[in-house]
Parts: C-alpha cells; sequence; structure tokens
C-alpha cells in the first residue's frame, strides 16, 4: 500500500536521515547496518539532527558567509525548532521532524538534547576550554548522544537499578572516548582552521604528555564502555561493539604516532582495517 498523508511525510523525514548518515559518516553507517533495522531507523534519526547541528557550527555555514553571532542564533533557532516539533509531533524541517519521531517514541527530552545545544553554541566562539568547561563540553556533545542511542537500544525493557547504572555509564562513557578521540585525531585542524582548543595542556601545542594523558582517559572510558557491552540486547551488541573497536583502533594508531605528527595532520583507520572490524562484527552477530 502506497504511504499518504502524515505516514508518506514521516518516511520522506526518515530517508533524509539516512542520507545524512551516508553522506557524512561511512564508519558509522556500515556499524548501523548491523543493528536490526527499527533499531537502526531510529539511530540514523538521531545521528542526522547531531550532524547537521554540528555542520551549522563548523562548517558549511562559515563557508556559506554566516557571520558568528547568526550561527549561534540559529542554533538557539534549531534547538527551538526541535522542542516544538517534539511537542506538536511535526516540524516543516524533515531532520527534526525524524528526530522527533524518536524523541517522542523513546522519550528523548530537553534533559538530554538541551545540553547538546548548549555545546553547540560553545562551538560558535574561539574557545580554549578549561577542565570543568570541557568536561561540561564533552558532556553535551557526547555523552548525551551516547545516551539518547542507549534509549533507542533499551527501548524501555526492565532493568535493575545496578544494571541501570553500569548501562548509562557506559554509554555516556563511550560517548566520550568517541569525542576525545576526535579531538585527538582533529588536533590539527581544530586549532589551526576552527580556533580551537580541546586537548589539556596544550598551551603551549600539543606534547607527548598531553597525548598520553589524553589516551589515558579514552582508555578508562572504553572499559567502562566494555563492562556495558554485554548487558545489551543481543541484537544491539555487535554494532556498538564495531563502534568501539573501530574507536579502538584509531585510539592505539594515535598513540604510535608521534605527537608533533599529530599536531599537523590527520591520523585514520585504513579501509581495510576497518572492514576487517566489519567482518568480525558480522560473525559476532551470526552467533
Amino acid at each position: 500500500m502506497t504511504a499518504t498523508g502524515l505516514s508518506l511525510y514521516d518516511r520522506a523525514a526518515t530517508d533524509s536521515a539516512s542520507v545524512v548518515i551516508r553522506r557524512y559518516s561511512t564508519s558509522f553507517a556500515w556499524a548501523s547496518r548491523l543493528l536490526p533495522a527499527g533499531v537502526r531507523t531510529h539511530i540514523s534519526r538521531i545521528y542526522a539532527l547531531v550532524r547537521v547541528a554540528d555542520e551549522l557550527v563548523d562548517g558549511p555555514a562559515a563557508d556559506a558567509g554566516v557571520g558568528r553571532e547568526d550561527r549561534r542564533r540559529l542554533v538557539d533557532d534549531l534547538e527551538a525548532e526541535t522542542a516544538q516539533a517534539i511537542d506538536l509531533g511535526f516540524s516543516t524541517n524533515l531532520v527534526v521532524h525524524a528526530f522527533a519521531l524518536t524523541a517522542r517514541e523513546h522519550r528523548i527530552g530537553a534533559d538530554l538534547y538541551g545540553p547538546f545545544f548548549a555545546a553547540m553554541r560553545t562551538d560558535t566562539e574561539e574557545v580554549a576550554l578549561d577542565a570543568e568547561g570541557l568536561r561540561s563540553y564533552v558532556h553535551g556533545s557526547a555523552e548525551v548522544v551516547g545516551l539518547m542511542c542507549l534509549a533507542v537500544f533499551e527501548g524501555g525493557r526492565p532493568r535493575s537499578d545496578e544494571e541501570r547504572g553500569i548501562l548509562r555509564d557506559g554509554a555516556a562513557r563511550l560517548g566520550a572516548a568517541f569525542q576525545n578521540v576526535n579531538f585527538l585525531r582533529d588536533y590539527a585542524a581544530d586549532r589551526g582552521e576552527l580556533g580551537r582548543r580541546y586537548v589539556l595542556g596544550t598551551e603551549q601545542g600539543l606534547t607527548e604528555e598531553a597525548k598520553a594523558a589524553a589516551l589515558a582517559r579514552i582508555r578508562d572510558d572504553l572499559r567502562a564502555a566494555d563492562a556495558a557491552i554485554p548487558l545489551l540486547d543481543p541484537s544491539c551488541r555487535p554494532a556498538v561493539w564495531a563502534a568501539r573497536t573501530l574507536f579502538g583502533e584509531l585510539a592505539m594508531r594515535l598513540e604510535r604516532t608521534p605527537a608533533a605528527l599529530v599536531a599537523r595532520q590527520r591520523v585514520r583507520v585504513p579501509d581495510p582495517v576497518k572492514a576487517g572490524i566489519l567482518v568480525r562484527a558480522l560473525a559476532r552477530r551470526a552467533r
């Protein structure tokens, strides 16, 4: 039966979110394919809103000549539009509408999307964050996204308080690990092109000591995530394991790369290595 009316609009919005994840992140796109179809749809909706907001503050808007104050206003507008869409169940912005569908179904509220947009506002400024500012930024830009995904993975299933605590801590800290790996990987662009400093102890540049301290925090966060992954629904574990393994691989490559080189160029995981991780994840799913 051909979809019509709101059903057709929902489908178009969901399709638009799928386009965003395919265009912007091949790694997350192939990892998400390991998820059950329904879960994958929700994760693509979350990713799409997060990516659009990130692009608003980081690149295309500035390339289009949009000034800093206008970008900040656009972040405010996007947050207000998101809140309204969740309240009404409709938005003229297809990506926002898609996110609202997931937020309404899985009870993702302002306690999660509010800190995210606050972090995006931070990105409209050239700023060197201190330890407390960085903690707040990582929570808003990454930890809450992990918690949004967890809300989808859990789907309201009953949990003990202990299990719920382990899962929430693992989801938040996996998001933090992803973000802190990105900070090291993108150090050159963040510092040189955007005027931002997200790695502590780099006032005079990226040193081996600062890199080692950042990687130690990443390893701690990945250990917390590793404790949570076995508690996830079996259908979701391979995809989360794949994403965690990919970023763990990137962290190891950053560890082996001299700080002076990390400060000048982007370290990446070669495609054959990514493919190998995918094959192993597929084997886990088959089991």
